[in-house]
């Protein structure tokens, strides 16, 4: 299993914090699960509606807002109701299931860290998703063909 997912679930057990939803693991910790850079020390999510309303009346002294975004600080969590006002069942869209959680996708990071490439730490994590489009998507087969016309290349 992935440290990240044994981090996450170990600090979800410690609260504990309970979701009708799977959350959805995002920035830093998402960045560090596809193997792009470690993570900081607090643990983002996007969770759903429902959990939200939930979290509202469990932990009504945690909620704070970002650019319009509301959601909770819970110990080392960061919880979304919504990144950009973009709710959970976009982040939903081929998330990485991993038992209690999912992980964002990684277009669905990508686009995130597009939305806040204003912030130089996010402009460093576009440069770091693009070395992993690279790494991951490139066509094989034509670079290992190029490189047998092109040996010094």
């Amino acid at each position: 299993m992935n440290q990240v997912i044994i981090d996450v679930n170990k600090s979800l057990n410690e609260i504990p914090l309970s979701f009708i939803k799977k959350p959805i693991i995002i920035g830093g910790m998402a960045m560090e699960y596809y193997g792009m850079r470690k993570s900081g020390r607090d643990i983002d999510l996007i969770i759903s509606q429902d959990d939200y309303h939930a979290l509202s009346e469990k932990y009504p002294d945690n909620k704070k807002d970002l650019y319009g975004d509301s959601g909770f600080i819970i110990n080392k969590f960061e919880i979304w109701r919504s990144i950009a006002l973009i709710d959970y069942n976009f982040f939903l869209k081929d998330a990485v299931d991993e038992g209690n959680v999912l992980v964002v996708s990684i277009d669905r990071l990508l686009w995130m860290r597009v939305c806040a490439m204003e912030v130089e730490k996010y402009k460093k994590d576009l440069d770091l998703m693009k070395e992993y489009y690279y790494r991951h998507f490139r066509n094989q087969c034509y670079l290992q063909e190029y490189r047998l016309i092109n040996p010094t290349n």
